[in-house]
């Protein structure tokens, strides 16, 4: 951790070196963040980290699976070349890492897929035997499931590379399906033609969130500082939700590539949690749901492990291997 400008006078501006991927999606995520401690005082650096899914290439399945994404800005904090991370949530393993904390996840994003296509197309215009691309085995999953006509393309790269797949000059797809939230945050909501409701595909648990990530045993003044502005971008509600969400994958033992989608939302009595596990080729689609109140993180624990295990006894653990 940087050491407070002006130090031994009173508190003032605090350096702090915030990690993140160098994708334009993961600068333009960062930068909110860095903006909003930057409105509490704080001087922001940001610093890029080359993560292994970032220069490989092939499925994401075959890349590593769950934290392809997160091991290099872990490392990157824990050595000290940051104070700390920021994830997208939906890439963070499930399990805790030693010597790190999830200090703040800022209000969440809209949360849902979207078909991306030329002209605004939507998933029912689409012709039989279309080409539509995603990365994810749970997207496609879905996508079997809704229209099990469609040829589901492997796609990876970037926002901008994977929208020119279907939208660009010589486009080889009829679409693409993407999230929501990250082309909200990078100004491209013009390219979406439909957006899924949960009844139709559940987003991955985590997504449109961020999760912003420290050392554990970080003390000091700048530190105290840092500790304090993230707890006033922290978001309970959203919290409480995404808790809700990544404990059902953990007791499923899925990872962020697995077949499987999941959406807490707050309703009256408390928080809905809807999951849905399928087989690759959409052939199979188990759904579960269930209610109860939540106000603190045990209780958003307990409502993810009680629809895990509602997903357990319809058969879900031969899917998530699937």
């Amino acid at each position: 951790m940087h050491t407070p400008r002006g130090a031994g006078a009173l508190p003032g501006p605090v350096d702090v070196r915030v990690g993140t991927r160098a994708s334009a999606l993961a600068l333009t995520q960062t930068g909110h963040v860095a903006e909003a401690l930057g409105k509490q005082g704080l001087v922001v650096e940001t610093v890029r980290i080359s993560t292994h899914g970032d220069v490989a290439t092939g499925p994401l399945s075959t890349l590593g699976g769950t934290g392809v994404f997160a091991a290099a800005l872990r490392e990157a904090l824990l050595d000290g070349r940051c104070d700390l991370a920021v994830h997208s949530l939906k890439d963070l393993p499930t399990a805790p890492a030693a010597g790190l904390v999830i200090a703040a996840v800022p209000l969440r994003a809209d949360p849902r897929d979207v078909l991306c296509a030329v002209g605004g197309s939507q998933l029912a215009d689409l012709l039989p035997g279309a080409r539509v691309g995603t990365g994810s085995p749970r997207r496609a999953a879905q996508l079997r499931a809704l229209r099990p006509d469609l040829q589901v393309v492997d796609l990876r790269g970037n926002v901008d590379t994977r929208l020119a797949r279907a939208i660009g000059p010589g486009a080889d797809l009829a679409a693409v399906v993407l999230a929501r939230a990250g082309l909200a945050r990078l100004g491209r909501l013009d390219a979406v033609g439909q957006t899924f409701s949960p009844t139709q595909m559940l987003p991955a648990p985590g997504q449109g969130a961020l999760a912003i990530e420290i050392r554990a045993e970080d003390r000091g003044p700048a530190a105290g500082a840092l500790a304090a502005a993230l707890a006033r971008i922290d978001h309970p509600a959203t919290r409480l939700a995404v808790t809700a969400e990544r404990a059902l994958l953990a007791r499923l033992e899925a990872g962020c590539t697995a077949p499987v989608g999941a959406l807490a939302r707050a309703v009256p009595g408390g928080f809905q949690l809807d999951a849905v596990v399928a087989s690759l080729d959409g052939s199979l689609v188990l759904r579960r749901s269930a209610t109860r109140a939540v106000d603190d993180m045990p209780a958003a624990m307990a409502l993810g492990d009680e629809v895990a295990a509602l997903l357990l006894d319809a058969g879900a653990a031969d899917l998530v291997g699937s």
